[in-house]
């Protein structure tokens, strides 16, 4: 494949991200839902595996850090991060289990799950936002555009209308980006 090609096939997957006005709706009920999360004492939590785990960290990052403004912190955590909890549940239990377990350990009803999969179907993702769900927690699935396990069970689905693992991931990082802009202005600019 090309450079230009590549590049070329990217745009194309945000340009039909732009024309969705039902998928732009949506991560604005995102970000709403998530702010009300932080003002409620809630907690963000974000799961997922290999390139999705590095968005993931990335967007939990860029909320407790900072995205562009300089102001507190907010809470949100990768679940993933403790790699010895990772590694002794996966061995002990089931890599199945390694996000759910966490989500069962310090989600609660305030707080919100943001599970990221390009298929939708990773078994403890799915598993993850099952838990979630049971403790009250909003949900959000970020997917490719295939109907999955995540489009059935999540509160909030955005799907990317694409089926190449790389151009959905590359959107799930602009839409990441996205959210956590317009919750710094909506939090912190006023």
């Amino acid at each position: 494949m090309s450079i230009k090609r590549s590049i070329e096939e990217s745009i194309k997957v945000k340009q039909a991200i732009l024309s969705n006005s039902e998928l732009l709706s949506i991560i604005e009920k995102v970000a709403q839902t998530t702010i009300a999360a932080f003002q409620n004492q809630g907690k963000l939590y974000l799961c997922g595996n290999g390139g999705s785990a590095a968005d993931a960290q990335h967007i939990a990052a860029e909320l407790s850090g900072r995205y562009k403004i300089d102001r507190d912190p907010l809470p949100a955590e990768a679940l993933h991060v403790n790699s010895s909890y990772m590694t002794a549940v996966a061995n002990d239990y089931s890599f199945d289990l390694v996000y759910s377990r966490m989500v069962k350990a310090f989600g609660n009803e305030n707080d919100v799950l943001f599970a990221f999969s390009t298929s939708g179907n990773s078994k403890n993702i799915v598993n993850a936002v099952i838990e979630a769900k049971k403790l009250g927690m909003k949900t959000i699935g970020f997917t490719g555009q295939n109907k999955s396990s995540l489009s059935e069970i999540c509160d909030y689905l955005i799907a990317i209308p694409s089926i190449d693992t790389p151009r959905i991931q590359e959107s799930h990082i602009l839409i990441g980006h996205i959210i956590c802009d317009l919750i710094e202005i909506e939090m912190f600019s006023k």
